[in-house]
């Protein structure tokens, strides 16, 4: 499958079948900790970057053989840049209960139409991780055309249009956005976007650039005390389930990688899969940081 992945392991949503809307790596930010890599189309306009019919085929195919906690639309690149992705959520709605979430960096939530496309996802949870403007040019390297300022209003017009959840990411880095000054801004302008939880993350897989550093335990239990009762730590935290629980097949490709580099059909070879369900779980843990894709001679090959 090309546009739909997984069912993975999620810290926040349990076991999350994902939707991937745009092509890697296509987004309105160049973040210094995206796991996925560094941008090569930045962009901030919407746009029919993949075919919504095709990825309505696939999930629907991929419903009637997995039963999944929740949808996800993320991926590879900005999930809101999809100009059609209020008809992938309407959808979903039709065919069935299963919650919807939008993980989002909410850079184009200060457009009303952008919000309305997305007001039928269940969950929304965006990202903040400034409210000075210097910091955010630091951190996102943004497309030219969004400014903080705009962002934070997105998100607090959001809370007063959005019916459903919102889970506020707050994701700290060593040395950048961790001090008192901060802090205490993201703090204020919290209050007043008043979300339903505060997550606190921070870099736990590889970067896409190094001065991306990680906070320890210890401070980030200072931080989570700091933001009150809403706040909880995501960073590192696995579900009570083990991921081998989550896709019978997950916890076997993962090891089977560490052994030596296989393919994706090697995968479904040994473990008597079709090659769509092979390239669904293993764009599913390339996404999720378990594994690594090497080109060798015009074959791809996986390892962990």
């Amino acid at each position: 499958m090309t546009y739909v992945f997984g069912p993975v392991p999620s810290r926040r949503l349990g076991l999350s079948l994902g939707i991937d809307l745009i092509p890697s790596k296509t987004c309105t930010y160049d973040c210094l900790y995206c796991q996925v890599g560094r941008t090569t189309c930045l962009t901030a306009e919407p746009e029919l970057f993949v075919p919504t019919g095709e990825v309505i085929g696939e999930l629907k195919d991929a419903l009637e053989k997995i039963h999944p906690d929740t949808i996800t639309l993320a991926g590879s690149g900005e999930p809101t840049l999809h100009s059609e992705i209020d008809q992938v959520i309407s959808f979903i709605k039709g065919i069935t209960s299963t919650r919807i979430a939008l993980l989002t960096n909410g850079s184009l939530l200060w457009r009303k139409e952008i919000r309305d496309r997305v007001s039928d996802a269940d969950i929304i949870m965006p990202t903040l991780t400034t409210v000075f403007e210097e910091t955010f040019e630091e951190i996102h390297r943004p497309h030219r055309e969004l400014v903080l300022p705009l962002i934070i209003d997105g998100l607090k017009e959001l809370r007063e249009d959005y019916e459903g959840i919102i889970l506020l990411e707050v994701f700290l880095l060593a040395g950048i956005n961790d001090n008192k000054k901060e802090l205490e801004g993201i703090r204020k302008v919290i209050e007043e976007i008043s979300p339903d939880k505060i997550q606190l993350n921070t870099v736990v897989r590889p970067p896409s650039d190094p001065r991306a550093m990680s906070l320890d335990m210890e401070q980030l239990e200072k931080i989570k005390n700091f933001f009150g009762e809403k706040a909880e730590i995501i960073a590192g935290v696995s579900s009570n389930r083990r991921a081998g629980e989550y896709d019978p097949h997950f916890k076997d490709i993962v090891e089977m990688a560490k052994r030596r580099p296989i393919t994706a059909s090697d995968i479904a070879d040994v473990l008597n899969i079709t090659p769509d369900e092979s390239k669904r779980i293993l764009k599913g843990l390339l996404l999720k940081g378990a594994i690594k894709e090497q080109k060798h001679e015009r074959e791809v090959f996986y390892t962990a």
